[in-house]
């Protein structure tokens, strides 16, 4: 288990200044070469006790199976937003995962009085913010919306994999790994992969080729 431990220090920060329900926010799937980008917004009760919350990338499958269910059970309120492929490729990366975390936003039963962003500034919402580097290892409420996000977009996934036999969606979850561009290859794009992101760009241009494995192009798109 890392050491790394998520606090409270940016929700007291807000909370000493009078702001009550303070929603931290994170996206998933940024650097997938299918399937949507998912944002998560989680207010929580001060003080929740749940152990082990930090950034759902340092947390096994089923750490972050367990710890989502009880986020969304003693959460003050939880959401879930998508931008999805074909809003990815109109928007560019950046903005749709903007345009994700303001839908989590939105998806709130109830409506913060602040909101922590990991690393972004998110644009047309009421509410004052705070971005934070890192925010996904060092602030609570970030870290569970981490949890939240990466748990729905794996069961989504999981789904889709079933639509779209063959890819492997349901192991590799959209990422770019070698079975992946193998499949990618021999199959060519699918309607959930991202027309923007060079490999898929490629294929469909109908000059694709298998990449290196080490060629980091696959993680950004081409706009």
């Amino acid at each position: 288990m890392s050491p790394i431990r998520t606090t409270w220090h940016y929700e007291r920060s807000w909370w000493d200044r009078g702001y009550v329900s303070i929603a931290g926010v994170d996206e998933v799937g940024m650097g997938c070469l299918a399937g949507p980008v998912i944002a998560g917004a989680v207010i929580l009760q001060p003080n929740t006790r749940i152990d082990f919350i930090r950034d759902s990338k340092l947390l096994t499958p089923g750490m972050r199976e367990t710890l989502a269910e009880k986020i969304r059970r003693t959460a003050v309120a939880w959401g879930i937003g998508e931008a999805t492929p074909e809003e990815i490729s109109a928007l560019n990366l950046r903005n749709a995962g903007l345009l994700a975390m303001r839908r989590a936003l939105e998806a709130l039963s109830k409506t913060p009085d602040a909101v922590l962003v990991d690393a972004f500034h998110i644009p047309s919402i009421a509410q004052p913010q705070e971005a934070i580097t890192k925010g996904d290892r060092k602030v609570r409420s970030i870290a569970a919306a981490s949890i939240v996000a990466k748990v729905h977009r794996d069961a989504l996934m999981t789904e889709l994999d079933r639509q779209h036999p063959g890819y492997g969606f349901a192991v590799h979850k959209g990422y770019g790994t070698e079975e992946h561009r193998r499949a990618l290859t021999t199959l060519g794009p699918s309607p959930i992969h991202r027309p923007s992101f060079a490999p898929v760009r490629a294929l469909l241009d109908g000059n694709g080729a298998p990449l290196p494995h080490d060629d980091h192009s696959a993680m950004v798109p081409t706009l």
